[in-house]
């Protein structure tokens, strides 16, 4: 039977699990990680970080308003902390360190598939996703600005 859980309560037992060295999973919300996790139907298997996260690594993290995310590390800084961000975002965030990080993702079932985090086909769809992250953002303030353009000069009103 499944179940929906507020990720407050969820997060404490997905923590608790992953002390116990056990494995979660569960399927993420958010349109954050599109194209990779879709909003309610891919499903994610956490187990917990055992080192340092690497480049392209794909956490499960605490922020400091205790709200939880899965985004990907696009940059290991100096000091140790993550630059992360989410494949379908434009904002990255800073300032994640070990101390905030729950778990890691070492598999997914999208499609009924599963694939691990090692898969050569994935491991490139990431560094490809992070490495053209410029160009998406050219694409989408430039979609954005012509949508703006498209109403204001295209779209009829009646408070004109």
């Amino acid at each position: 039977m499944n179940k929906t859980i507020p990720m407050e309560i969820m997060g404490e037992l997905i923590k608790e699990k992953l002390e116990q060295g056990g494995n979660v999973k569960f399927t993420p919300k958010g349109n954050s990680m599109l194209p990779m996790l879709r909003n309610n139907i891919d499903t994610v298997v956490l187990k917990k970080n055992d080192g340092k996260l690497k480049k392209y690594d794909l956490p499960l993290y605490q922020r400091k308003d205790e709200t939880y995310v899965l985004h990907r590390v696009v940059k290991v800084k100096p000091d140790g902390s993550y630059l992360m961000r989410g494949d379908n975002q434009l904002y990255t965030e800073q300032g994640i360190t070990d101390e905030d990080i729950v778990g890691v993702v070492t598999e997914f079932i999208k499609d009924g598939k599963t694939y691990t985090v090692k898969n050569p086909r994935y491991r490139a769809y990431c560094i490809w996703w992070v490495n053209t992250y410029s160009f998406r953002v050219i694409y989408k303030r430039t979609r954005r600005f012509l949508g703006r353009v498209k109403r204001r000069f295209f779209c009829k009103s009646d408070l004109r």
